[in-house]
């Protein structure tokens, strides 16, 4: 698994922890990364990410909940709600191609939460990247 697939896991479940348990961005990334020996590279791309969607994430649910039509945010599964703030947020940086953060953001989401999620994820974020 490369460095950047895996940040964006430890930042996907930091972002959930952090949603779940009401605790700081930096305590969930503590969290995830505590007594697992990841490369510097991986953790300091984790960091960003997470901090970065966690500090945004007042802007992006509203992409969200513009974006999904009929389907409050508070509908919205954590984990999937986790995966798209992440998205958006990377997107909102602007370093990275759109079709790896789209497919990314897939990928996790079928491993994190169900082939329907991945779907809707995938026009999500198929829609926002057309609109800008």
């Amino acid at each position: 698994m490369g460095k950047r697939n895996t940040a964006r896991r430890l930042a996907v479940q930091a972002l959930y922890q952090a949603d779940l348990s009401n605790e700081p961005i930096e305590r969930a990334l503590e969290n995830v990364v505590e007594g697992e020996d990841y490369i510097p590279e991986t953790s300091s791309f984790a960091t960003q990410l997470a901090k970065s969607a966690w500090d945004k994430r007042d802007e992006t649910d509203s992409i969200i909940t513009k974006m999904a039509i009929d389907w409050p945010l508070d509908r919205i599964g954590k984990v999937d709600r986790a995966i798209l703030r992440l998205s958006l947020s990377e997107i909102a940086i602007g370093e990275t191609p759109l079709s790896v953060i789209i497919n990314e953001a897939v990928e996790l989401a079928k491993k994190y939460s169900s082939p329907e999620a991945a779907k809707f994820i995938n026009g999500i974020l198929g829609a926002y990247v057309r609109k800008i």
